[in-house]
């Protein structure tokens, strides 16, 4: 309250101009001083919460335990009322994780599967020869297309299956090319002295120099032939392709040869590895190269035990060396992060060779479509690729080869190990 004391009777009133008892005149601005210098009322403190004894001595509420939900509401604010009553429970939904994006890496097992039958490669066996027959032999070039055509797109690889795309005119245009231009120099070379009646030391001479060509064009035309089989073949659009060069094959098979000679063959584990890994660390898929990193001395004592049980076992051994090579040969090859893994064993493969030599005896070589398909069955069933696959990163890279290597194999019966029939 704010009042005014009178000078004279000492009477408290509020302010006016003079006092109302005394009609003394009283002092306006005392009054206004008098006021300023009155504390402000203090607000009366709000009710403390009543609290029994039971309820001070009671322990803290346990720890909140279980999932914690986000949600997007605003933090509750603390006020003097207590603490904050908690959020309102919100049920959990299902999180899916969202697919990889295409060409992510996925690690998985890759595996080849074959699904060709014996009975549909014999019609397209026959067709061939009739046509073969009555055209002179000119249609079995297109006889071979055929049948690649048949295996490759049976065999399916991670969902899809593989393509070819080469062409009969291509195998006999390079069929052409090796008969004027390689193998009638040859026949001249065996036959020519001795149709111009030359003494023996010349037909000798002439005939060791054929033969040292026909050594000398083996790399050539390996190397030709994978460059042009691996360039026709693809995979989901993309194709394969081989870019090793003839002079670094032709040392590796020179030299190998002369060394497993003058070794009396116990260079063969180390040359067989060189061949194979001159050839895996050359090999593409687009812009994606092979790799090898085995090495010919693991395969060293695998080779000496199978040389010393050969006699013993009747050359039967030699199925679980050749097993056991493989298996190494597949381990050792990797595909960007990925490793093939091969699971064949020498008792299978033993099993493999004897079911074919047995169904080629009974059939008189007719049933050759179901040898193929066994062994294209085979190499699918044991054959796996480990580990991620780069496909967003394969590029198609255009790599051009000629069937004149084709033609040259074909001469010189060589078996690369990338034939489809």
């Amino acid at each position: 309250m704010i009042g005014v004391k009178c000078p004279k009777c000492k009477l408290m009133q509020m302010p006016r101009p003079t006092c109302k008892a005394c009609s003394t005149p009283l002092d306006a601005a005392a009054a206004v001083q008098a006021a300023a210098q009155v504390p402000p009322a203090r607000s009366s403190p709000p009710p403390r919460q009543a609290s029994s004894p039971a309820a001070r001595s009671a322990p803290p509420p346990p720890p909140r335990t279980g999932p914690i939900y986000r949600t997007e509401a605003a933090p509750p604010l603390l006020t003097e009322q207590g603490p904050p009553s908690p959020p309102p429970r919100i049920p959990p939904t299902a999180v899916h994780e969202p697919p990889p994006p295409l060409g992510e890496y996925t690690s998985q097992s890759h595996g080849l599967f074959f699904y060709g039958k014996g009975g549909s490669l014999f019609g397209i066996y026959i067709v061939n020869i009739i046509l073969t027959i009555l055209t002179l032999g000119i249609y079995y070039f297109w006889g071979r297309v055929k049948v690649r055509n048949y295996l490759l797109s049976q065999t399916e690889f991670a969902g899809d299956r593989f393509a070819y795309h080469g062409t009969g005119k291509e195998l006999l245009m390079g069929f052409l090319k090796v008969l004027f231009l390689f193998w009638a120099p040859i026949l001249a070379l065996f036959y020519g002295p001795e149709l111009f009646g030359a003494d023996e030391m010349v037909q000798y001479v002439s005939k060791g120099l054929g033969v040292a060509i026909i050594v000398f064009f083996i790399p050539v035309a390996t190397v030709g032939v994978l460059r042009y089989r691996m360039s026709r073949t693809s995979w989901r659009g993309i194709r394969f392709s081989f870019r090793g060069r003839v002079k670094d094959f032709m040392k590796i098979f020179l030299g190998g040869w002369f060394l497993t000679v003058i070794t009396l063959g116990l260079y063969y584990p180390f040359f067989i590895t060189k061949q194979y890994a001159f050839t895996a660390s050359h090999s593409y898929f687009g812009n994606q190269k092979f790799d090898f990193d085995g090495r010919g001395r693991d395969l060293f004592k695998s080779f000496l035990l199978a040389l010393l049980l050969h006699i013993p076992t009747l050359g039967l051994y030699w199925f679980w060396f050749q097993a056991k090579m493989l298996r190494y040969l597949s381990e050792h090859t990797s595909f960007g992060q990925a490793r093939f893994r091969s699971t064949v064993t020498g008792g299978r493969l033993l099993m493999l060779m004897l079911g074919n030599v047995l169904l080629l005896i009974v059939t008189v070589s007719l049933g050759r479509p179901w040898v193929v398909v066994r062994n294209a069955r085979f190499t699918c069933r044991y054959l796996t690729l480990e580990g991620p696959l780069p496909i967003a990163e394969i590029r198609q890279e255009a790599q051009l080869a000629s069937a004149t290597g084709e033609g040259l194999a074909s001469f010189l019966d060589l078996d690369t190990g990338f034939d489809f029939g």
